[in-house]
């Protein structure tokens, strides 16, 4: 299928005070509101495989230490029509068990709803990976998701 899962399916963001973020079983994204006419020049956003830190027009948004690991020099961040800031990090952990609660550790948590249906999310992705013929895109979960879903492996095929 051409269209990536999170396409079809949507995303679950968590909210915060500057924006939202959100993750599938590869990325965390992190959009940022920021004042209309904006420019790069006013962007300062120091990204490390276990830090982030942004500031805009010299007020610091968020700082801190990220809830996971990521691949810090694949990390990437865009200012897109001069008011929103969109920040790509790569998980070094890539699996669907790996699902971030919180952005920052002990800062910008997703609330238990939030994370529940996170965590529905990448077991539902971990399925269309492993199933490329189906369409999971659409569907529901319950039951046993949380750590990624069970695990099948051990399965005779």
């Amino acid at each position: 299928m051409s269209v990536h899962f999170e396409e079809r399916s949507g995303v679950i963001p968590c909210k915060t005070a500057w924006g939202s973020w959100y993750q599938t079983m590869e990325e965390v994204f992190i959009e940022v509101d920021v004042p209309p006419g904006t420019s790069a020049k006013e962007v300062k956003c120091n990204i490390g495989s276990k830090q982030i830190e942004l500031h805009v027009r010299g007020q610091q948004m968020f700082k801190g230490k990220l809830f996971g690991s990521t691949v810090g020099d694949e990390a990437t961040w865009t200012l897109e029509d001069k008011k929103l800031i969109r920040i790509v990090l790569i998980k070094t952990n890539r699996e669907a068990g790996n699902c971030w609660q919180s952005l920052l550790e002990g800062e910008y948590a997703a609330d238990p709803w939030v994370q529940d249906q996170m965590q529905r999310k990448l077991t539902l992705e971990r399925f269309q990976r492993e199933n490329p013929g189906f369409d999971f895109s659409g569907a529901e979960i319950s039951g046993n998701f949380h750590g990624g879903g069970p695990d099948f492996s051990s399965l005779q095929k």
